[in-house]
């Protein structure tokens, strides 16, 4: 599946579309039978006049476009043209005056929605009512007294109240003839709310609705049925109104079969108006073709459904794949051609991950030890009873060890644990599985043991007596204990790009952390390291070999006559080598820490009181940058930096502060983004440029949680609704009840409405 995290600024506020809402696709659909809000066309200059669909489906598409409101692209840069000896565009302003006025990107024209769905073009015509229904006005110059005039017109309200009649069920002919009484609406909103909680909390699990056997005698209908009906059980309420109407509703339809497909997340990365870097699912995109340009144009329809513009773009991350980041033909490149600012950087997660792998076949002796760490694993926990047996051993040997006062209790120590199998693609397993062999060791060697002796075929007696003799030599006890050294470095550094809220300025000074504790290791590690191993083995009772004695070269033939010391090989041959192999591949990797932009961005680091602060570098990213910053602000740009940080410096809030992150919610604590607007851009423009696609790997495991055997009917749409709805619950938690039924009315006629309270109170939340 192809992983993709996409992340974008927005100059002045930060903002972001509701996740998992279907706007807009780029070409209508004709004839169609039904017609849904995914049909809907962004752009007012590109729709089909409402004449021209057939008319069977003409409310349908009224009732689609209706929801999705007004076409207002925010943050949008609008096209200047020349009108009466002066250049003038479109303003945004506009939008928040008249709130029926839409925006062509494509025409370079303004519309309005009602006239757009309800202009009868056989009554006579009043303020251009045509011009805003099907041609689209562009007059710039006198825009506001024609759209001020447009508003106040007969055409435009009576197609406003049209529209308000349309979408209101209450005042239609065919709910005024069917009458139903107030108890039977009072009953049916219960059994819309608890259908609702029912299927919010199966959402939210990632469990599926249906079941294999739904008929009326089946013990297990499926979850969402027997939960409606446990529900129905606990509250009497609900029984009643399920029983008295006789009636089960199901709000969710699973959809066709789908094969495998191939599926491309899209994460939006933004900072919020508290400051504060967030990370949110924009949704799943079915594509058919793994090509660079399939790819790129499917991320750009996908943009362009949650109105926003590529041009907004300021970076991109992707993993290691050709197709994503091909320096010549990648979707990184497709990007940047048509928007060079959106900065493309290497997952540093993906790149951790193929340093950890050099590393385990830096020398033949380290690829030797890791081929045995597997067949150990597998040999002690090959049966359940084994890894009882394995458990009951630990167990004795730590109530041996707590006797004799080697070990203390307390919370969190001592735990009983199983050896954790390691995995190919997560090296972080390698190290836990060391770390319990280590922990466990006597119980290892007790289990071995017992598989030796209670073998019936002689090639698993032979195994097992084979590890015991591997095991227990200075050469297994000395790698174990480099590895576990080398990789709680780089684990900890795993674990640091896993941060959501993790920025580029953070991660830059993390892996130059890992380099010098790196460094500081082959320089002075050595004798720490060989003490511990040594008093390991002592207390084991296993051989340590006299480092003084020449031996013959590891991996030569013995009639070469290559002698070399034991410290030799353990020290140059494994120590040194091992971590020369991880320095220089980290160096090989991280490459891009060095090139200008992060250079430039390295300065805004908080830690020791900014003291990496240069206003040159930081003027410099700024003219990377140079599209979000006017001449105006370039002049500002250094008076603003060198007050910031004198600021910055003598304020108690900053103290301590090692994390860009926390600067940018400081300054929006204090006002200073507003006070040091271009200083707080270029933070904001450095928080959002990624770190690692974590998110998405996350996406794509939870996947395998939502599509499971039960949901293997599951079209696009659906899936990329549950998926969205699971991975953000907050947000997701946040909706009410009454948005989703007034929603769920709203989407078609429906027989059977809520009851509605007639009394309205203003609040300034609403």
């Amino acid at each position: 599946m192809s992983k993709i995290t996409l992340h974008t600024y927005f100059s002045g506020t930060s903002s972001t579309s509701t996740p998992g809402s279907n706007d807009s696709i780029n070409q209508p659909i004709r004839h169609k039978v039904e017609f849904s809000q995914s049909d809907v066309v962004g752009d007012p200059g590109n729709r089909i006049p409402i004449e021209e669909y057939p008319p069977e489906i003409r409310d349908q598409v009224r009732r689609a476009y209706a929801l999705r409101c007004p076409t207002q692209p925010r943050n949008l840069t609008f096209a200047r043209k020349w009108q009466n000896g002066q250049w003038r565009s479109f303003q945004q302003t506009w939008f928040d005056e008249f709130d029926w006025l839409e925006y062509s990107e494509s025409k370079d024209a303004a519309y309005c929605l009602y006239c757009y769905l309800f202009f009868d073009p056989g009554k006579p015509e009043k303020f251009g009512s045509s011009v805003f229904a099907k041609d689209g006005y562009t007059n710039w110059k006198k825009a506001k007294d024609n759209f001020n005039q447009h508003g106040t017109c007969k055409t435009h309200n009576n197609a406003r109240l049209k529209c308000d009649d349309f979408m209101n069920q209450r005042t239609n002919v065919a709910r005024r003839i069917d009458v139903i009484s107030k108890e039977e609406e009072k009953r049916y909103e219960i059994r819309l709310n608890s259908s609702l909680d029912v299927a919010r909390f199966l959402i939210m699990q990632g469990d599926a609705f249906r079941g294999h056997d739904e008929s009326s005698t089946s013990n297990n209908k499926g979850t969402y049925r027997e939960m409606v009906d446990w529900y129905k059980d606990k509250v009497e309420i609900v029984k009643d109104a399920y029983d008295k109407d006789k009636k089960f509703f199901v709000l969710i339809d699973e959809s066709r079969d789908v094969s495998i497909k191939e599926q491309m997340a899209v994460i939006l990365r933004f900072v919020n108006d508290e400051g504060k870097v967030m990370e949110r699912l924009l949704g799943l995109q079915h594509v058919e073709s793994c090509t660079a340009a399939s790819l790129k144009e499917a991320l750009v329809k996908m943009l362009n459904s949650h109105k926003l513009p590529i041009s907004r773009l300021r970076g991109q991350g992707y993993d290691g794949a050709s197709n994503m980041r091909g320096e010549f033909n990648g979707v990184q490149k497709l990007i940047r051609d048509e928007n060079p600012y959106a900065f493309y950087v290497y997952c540093f997660a993906h790149q951790l991950q193929l340093v950890v792998v050099t590393v385990a076949t830096s020398t033949p002796a380290i690829a030797y030890f890791f081929n045995y760490v597997p067949l150990i694993v597998n040999t002690v926990s090959a049966s359940c009873m084994r890894k009882d047996a394995l458990l009951a051993k630990h167990h004795d040997v730590l109530l041996e060890k707590l006797e004799s006062g080697e070990i203390i209790t307390g919370k969190g120590l001592n735990q009983e644990c199983s050896l954790a199998r390691p995995g190919d693609t997560r090296w972080g397993s390698h190290l836990k599985t060391l770390l319990r062999i280590l922990v466990m060791w006597e119980a290892v060697i007790d289990i071995l043991e017992i598989v030796k002796k209670d073998s019936i075929k002689p090639g698993n007696n032979g195994g097992a007596f084979g590890l015991i003799g591997k095991i227990e030599r200075f050469d297994f006890v000395f790698i174990m204990h480099l590895m576990i050294e080398l990789l709680s470095i780089t684990d900890s550094l795993s674990h640091a790009l896993q941060r959501k809220d993790q920025d580029i300025v953070e991660a830059m000074q993390l892996i130059i952390d890992v380099k010098e504790q790196l460094q500081d290791m082959r320089d002075n590690g050595w004798d720490p390291l060989f003490k511990r191993v040594k008093t390991f083995c002592d207390k084991n009772e296993i051989e340590v070999p006299d480092m003084d004695k020449e031996i013959n070269a590891r991996g030569t033939s013995t009639r070469r006559k290559q002698k070399v010391t034991n410290m030799h090989f353990y020290h140059v041959e494994v120590f040194l080598a091992a971590i020369d192999a991880i320095l220089s591949e980290m160096n090989h990797r991280f490459g891009e820490v060095s090139s200008e932009l992060l250079v430039c961005m390295a300065c805004l680091n908080p830690r020791n009181s900014f003291s990496n602060f240069d206003v040159d570098k930081l003027v410099r990213l700024a003219e990377i940058y140079a599209v979000d910053f006017d001449v105006g602000g370039f002049l500002l740009l250094p008076g603003q930096l060198r007050g910031f940080v004198s600021r910055a410096r003598r304020t108690q809030d900053f103290l301590g502060c090692t994390e860009l992150g926390k600067v940018a919610e400081i300054m929006v604590k204090t006002k200073m983004n507003t006070s040091y607007g271009l200083v707080y851009r270029l933070i904001e423009l450095t928080l959002i440029l990624p770190v690692a696609t974590v998110s998405v790997e996350r996406i794509f495991s939870a996947m395998s949680i939502v599509k499971t055997d039960l949901h293997n009917k599951m079209g696009d749409e659906w899936l990329n609704d549950l998926m969205i709805c699971y991975t953000e619950k907050k947000i997701f938690k946040s909706i009410k009840n009454d948005k989703i039924i007034k929603r769920f009315e709203d989407m078609k006629t429906r027989r059977m409405l809520v009851p509605r309270n007639n009394l309205v109170i203003a609040s300034n939340d609403s």
